[in-house]
C-alpha cells in the first residue's frame, strides 16, 4: 500500500549564509589598523579578490559587507576619512560563510502553502520544512516549495542556490517568567524580504536558548472560526546544555514570531499541535518523559500545565520508546497520528494510531506493524537505521508524508489514506 516516490533531498554545502565574523576588541582594533595601513591601490586589488571569489555565492552581498562594517566601525577613530572601498574591505574581513546544510537536511514537515493560485485544479502548492544542520552540529530552519499532484505525484520547485538570513529581528516585550529564567531575550520577531524565494529563507539559531541549534519543526495549519490560519511550529531549542520547546508562527512565511512556551508540562521534546481546538481549548501530543506519549489542553497557547498519559509502547518494534510524527489529521473516523517508534538496535519506524474525534485521549484504533522502515538504501547515514517526520498532509484521499533517512537526507512517501485507516486495528 505504501509507495516511496523517487523524490529526495539531499544536502547541499554549496547553501551558505553570510554571517558577521566577531572577534575580542583588542584583536578587531589590530586587524582593522593593518586594513587601514594599506594604499587606496592595495585596497582596491585586495577588494576585488573579495568579490571574485565571493560575490556570486550572495544575494544582497555589498549591503552585507556594509553591515558588517557597521558593526565595527566603533573601533575606528571619528577623525579617520575612510573610502567605499576600505569600508567594504573591512566588512569583508568581519563576515564569514557558514555552510546550513554541509551535514544534514532531515526531519521535515510539511503544510498547505498560503498562495492556492496558478495551480491546476486537484492540485495543492504546499511548504516543506527541514532541519538543516552544519558546522558544529548547529541546526536551522530551511523550506523547500512543492506542488501535489491529483495523480498522486509531487513536484518540486527547483532549489535557489541562494541562503539568506532575516533582514530585521525584533525583540519582544518578555513575560516575567522570562525575565526571571535569563530568557529575555528569547522572545523575537524577524522578517524576510518578498523577494526572498522559500528556497532560501533560513531561520538560524539567533536567541540565547537556542544558540546551538533549532530542531525538529513541526508545522501545522491551525484554523479557528472567525479568524486567519496561522501556521504554528512547535521546536526544540538547544543552547549547549538544556533543551526546551518554543513556538514559531507566522501567516506568510515572510514575517515569524518566536515565543518561549510556560508551564510544567513544557518537558522534554517532540510536542505536535493539534490543527485546530477542540471544546475549546487547543490541544498537544507531547512525550514529556522521552518515552511514552501524552495528550496536553489548554486555554492559552503558550502555557501547559497538564500532561494525560495517552499510550505506552505495547509492540516489540516501540518498547524503547513512541513519539508523535508531526500533528495529528482529522479523518471522517477520528484523528489520525503518524507516530515514530524506537525497538532492537536503536531502529526507528514510523506507524500510526487513530484518536477518538471528540475526546482525542481515547485510542481507538492502532497499526499493529510500522507502516515505514529504512529499506536496505536507507539504513546508513549520519544516524543508521532511522526514518522520522516531523508532519504529514492529507490530499484528496492520499496521505503525503515527508520523512528524514538516517538523519542524512529526506524523502516522501504516500499512501490511500483509507488503505491506511482499514489496516488499523480496534483497542
Amino acid at each position: 500500500m505504501l509507495k516511496k516516490l523517487p523524490v529526495h533531498f539531499r544536502p547541499n554545502p554549496r547553501k551558505t549564509i553570510m554571517q558577521f565574523f566577531m572577534m575580542s576588541d583588542e584583536r578587531n582594533k589590530r586587524i582593522i589598523d593593518r586594513i587601514l595601513s594599506l594604499t587606496d591601490e592595495e585596497a582596491a586589488k585586495s577588494l576585488k579578490d573579495v568579490y571574485t571569489l565571493y560575490s556570486s555565492r550572495h544575494k544582497n552581498f555589498e549591503t552585507l559587507l556594509l553591515r558588517h562594517f557597521d558593526s565595527v566601525k566603533n573601533f575606528i577613530a571619528s577623525d579617520i576619512a575612510l573610502t567605499e572601498t576600505k569600508r567594504l574591505l573591512i566588512g569583508a574581513y568581519f563576515s564569514k560563510e557558514y555552510s546550513i546544510q554541509a551535514a544534514a537536511l532531515f526531519n521535515p514537515s510539511i503544510v498547505l502553502h498560503p498562495e492556492q493560485s496558478s495551480i491546476e485544479k486537484g492540485d495543492a502548492r504546499v511548504i516543506m520544512s527541514f532541519r538543516a544542520t552544519g558546522e558544529s552540529h548547529i541546526s536551522s530552519i530551511v523550506f523547500r516549495e512543492g506542488v501535489l499532484k491529483a495523480d498522486g505525484g509531487v513536484e518540486i520547485v527547483e532549489d535557489s542556490k541562494f541562503s539568506t538570513l532575516p533582514w530585521r529581528k525584533t525583540l519582544q516585550k518578555a513575560a516575567a517568567a522570562d525575565k526571571d529564567s535569563g530568557l529575555l531575550e528569547a522572545n523575537y520577531d524577524i522578517e524576510f524580504s518578498s523577494e526572498d524565494a522559500i528556497s532560501e529563507r533560513t531561520i538560524f539559531p539567533s536567541g540565547p536558548t537556542e544558540k546551538n541549534g533549532i530542531e525538529d519543526v513541526r508545522f501545522v495549519k491551525f484554523s479557528e472560526a472567525g479568524k486567519e490560519d496561522v501556521y504554528y511550529g512547535t521546536y526544540t531549542a538547544y543552547d549547549g546544555v538544556r533543551i526546551l520547546s518554543q513556538l514559531i508562527e507566522t501567516k506568510d512565511f515572510l514575517n515569524f514570531r518566536v515565543r518561549v512556551l510556560h508551564g510544567k508540562a513544557i518537558r522534554d521534546k517532540g510536542m505536535a499541535l493539534f490543527p485546530e481546538k477542540i471544546n475549546a481549548e487547543y490541544v498537544m501530543i507531547s512525550r514529556i518523559d522521552g518515552e511514552n506519549l501524552y495528550i496536553m489542553r489548554s486555554k492559552d497557547m503558550y502555557h501547559w500545565e497538564n500532561a494525560e498519559l495517552l499510550r505506552v509502547p505495547q509492540f516489540p518494534w516501540e518498547f524503547v520508546q513512541i513519539g508523535n510524527s508531526g500533528s495529528p489529521i482529522k479523518t471522517d473516523r477520528g484523528w489520525l497520528l503518524m507516530t515514530h517508534a524506537v525497538g532492537p538496535f536503536r531502529g526507528y519506524v514510523i506507524s500510526a494510531i487513530l484518536l477518538d474525534k471528540d475526546d482525542p485521549s481515547k485510542v481507538i484504533a492502532v497499526l499493529p506493524e510500522p507502516l515505514i522502515h529504512p529499506d536496505a538504501n536507507e539504513r546508513e547515514g549520519y544516524v543508521p537505521n532511522v526514518v522520522y517526520s516531523c508532519g504529514v498532509i492529507l490530499h484528496e484521499q492520499m496521505l503525503y508524508i515527508p520523512y528524514a533517512i538516517s538523519d542524512s537526507a529526506s524523502g516522501i512517501a504516500t499512501i490511500n489514506v483509507n488503505d491506511l485507516l482499514a489496516s488499523l486495528i480496534k483497542v
